[in-house]
């Protein structure tokens, strides 16, 4: 196995080492800072394959990474884990009309109930159920494991120092594009 691909990690055949992608945008982009390159080249492929094995993680548990996402936001909430639509829609950066299939899908499915609000029966709150709780919990353990062997070659200083440096990172993005936290378009 070349040092490139060692570097670069497994890829798919269509898809080049991080090395080759960097030599071609050099070869028509001759102001590219090939270091800067390989640093956010290298995140958004990690960000994908993670992605990809989060979303595996929870098919095998039944549910989908947009319902994932609002069983998350719902545990992120406190107890009792309970938002409205509205808001659940905001905090995900989605259209009311996507939140709401959402939902709809998500209490079939017994994760969330949707009840009228008892002090204002014009307001809709949506509910964590034990089912839903369950998945999430399984969800984070499944995580945890999957984390756990990412991050095994790093030492416990490493781990430190690399998640300082990419809240850096994230801190600059927020500052430049504070606008960038939701989604460009619903995914469901």
């Amino acid at each position: 196995m070349s040092d490139t691909t060692e570097q670069s990690g497994a890829r798919s055949p269509q898809e080049p080492s991080l090395d080759e992608q960097i030599a071609a945008y050099q070869r028509e982009f001759r102001d590219l800072d090939p270091q800067v390159e390989k640093v956010v080249s290298a995140l958004g492929r990690l960000n994908r394959r993670m992605n990809v094995a989060y979303g595996r993680q929870v098919a095998d548990l039944g549910i989908s990474n947009a319902e994932w996402e609002v069983l998350k936001t719902l545990v992120l909430a406190g107890a009792p884990y309970r938002l409205g639509p509205g808001e659940l829609a905001k905090r995900l950066g989605l259209t009311p009309a996507a939140m709401t299939h959402r939902i709809d899908r998500m209490a079939g499915e017994g994760l969330v109930t949707r009840d009228r609000d008892e002090n204002n029966r014009v307001r809709v709150i949506v509910e964590l159920t034990d089912e839903g709780r369950s998945k999430w919990l399984e969800a984070m353990r499944m995580a945890t494991d999957f984390e756990e062997e990412l991050l095994q070659d790093l030492s416990s200083e490493e781990r430190g120092l690399l998640g300082e440096m990419l809240i850096r990172l994230l801190r600059r993005v927020e500052h430049t594009q504070p606008d960038a936290g939701g989604r460009l378009t619903d995914l469901d």
